[in-house]
């Protein structure tokens, strides 16, 4: 059912699509100050369920694209995706009906309010991951044939670029190579799609997720229970380590924020290591030499106290914080699914085990 959402609502949106976002996503931060702002001043922003839409809506995906340690200091204006939305309109030559967005995560949960504020649209309660991904092929959509392009790409000085392209992994290199040359980071439209191809690819109620991830860690805090444990029991995760950051190795490179970050473990982990490493999102966690969680599952690095994310450009030497592991969207682990997002992809000479395999054959979760 449709409901107005306000900016009292996007404190824990916000937090609880950090969570999701894996350590990627972009600055929840940033995201949740563009969306205020817009909804202070044009109004709420309507959010739908997907069995609301009609099957012929005209559907697109708002987003920012390009390496989260550039966006912290080369920040949208929130013109910079209207203008892509509207080019991509004027290019289907059909009036977009509603907004949805492309991944769960910091920005890009919060990026598509600012767009439904100033437009008008309602939003779509779903998100094309169920988590975030750093490319731009790397929706579940992609697995049904869904289309990338037409797309628009939009900086800060009002240049827009429009791709036609023959599949979504040429997408992703040429929208990489614009937002380059755009500053590293940039704003786009994509993904059109109609209302059924909404509710036949999409990952489903993300946004309200993402409210409720918020609220849990919240309520837990408030009653002074392990708000890490609220959120792993929310998402059927498993806490695969806690510790000290005793080293960060991070660069911008190739549009992406790439890099490793070891922990030292602290009680029960005491004397143990773990490495995450990452590009925009936690990609791989290797405990003393073993992996023990790894794409597509979400791997999450939350303060140990506060149960705050923390994202791959703020993580810093000292944090004391826990890492989780949950279960992805299920259409990820098939043999499309690990295609697109699997370690090999990213890689890494192993295949792909769910977390709850793999903590099992260590001798038990945690």
């Amino acid at each position: 059912m449709a409901r107005l959402v306000g900016e009292q609502d996007l404190e824990d949106l916000a937090r609880g699509a950090a969570v999701l976002g894996t350590g990627g996503g972009g600055n929840p931060y940033i995201g949740k100050l563009l969306a205020r702002q817009a909804i202070r001043q044009y109004g709420p922003v309507t959010l739908v369920d997907a069995a609301e839409v009609p099957d012929d809506a005209v559907v697109v995906q708002s987003a920012m694209m390009g390496a989260p340690t550039v966006m912290v200091e080369k920040l949208p204006g929130g013109d910079e995706v209207v203008n892509a939305l509207l080019a991509l309109q004027d290019h289907l030559g059909q009036q977009v009906t509603h907004v949805v967005c492309g991944e769960a995560g910091g920005i890009n949960s919060t990026i598509p309010f600012v767009v439904a504020a100033r437009t008008g649209l309602p939003l779509i309660d779903a998100d094309g991951m169920g988590r975030a991904f750093p490319e731009l092929q790397m929706l579940v959509p992609s697995m049904f044939g869904v289309s990338a392009t037409p797309m628009v790409v939009a900086d800060e000085k009002g240049n827009t670029v429009l791709l036609r392209t023959t599949g979504n992994r040429w997408t992703e290199r040429f929208a990489r190579s614009a937002t380059i040359e755009m500053g590293c980071t940039a704003l786009i439209a994509c993904y059109a799609m109609n209302g059924q191809q909404v509710r036949d690819t999409m990952v489903l109620g993300t946004l309200t997720l993402c409210q409720e991830l918020g609220r849990v860690i919240a309520q837990a805090r408030a009653t002074h229970t392990d708000p890490v444990q609220a959120v792993a029991g929310r998402l059927n995760g498993h806490t695969v380590f806690q510790g000290r950051v005793a080293d960060v190795e991070r660069r911008t490179e190739t549009g992406f924020a790439r890099g490793r970050a070891v922990l030292a473990g602290l009680d029960p982990y005491g004397g143990s290591k773990l490495e995450l490493n990452f590009q925009n999102e936690h990609l791989v966690a290797v405990r003393d030499g073993r992996v023990v969680a790894s794409v597509p599952d979400l791997i999450m690095v939350l303060d140990s106290d506060s149960a705050e994310p923390v994202t791959t450009e703020e993580i810093r030497y000292g944090f004391r914080v826990s890492v989780l592991a949950a279960p992805c969207d299920p259409r990820w682990r098939t043999e499309a699914g690990l295609a697109l997002v699997g370690p090999r992809y990213f890689g890494y000479d192993f295949d792909f085990i769910g977390v709850e395999e793999r903590l099992s054959a260590e001798g038990g979760t945690s």
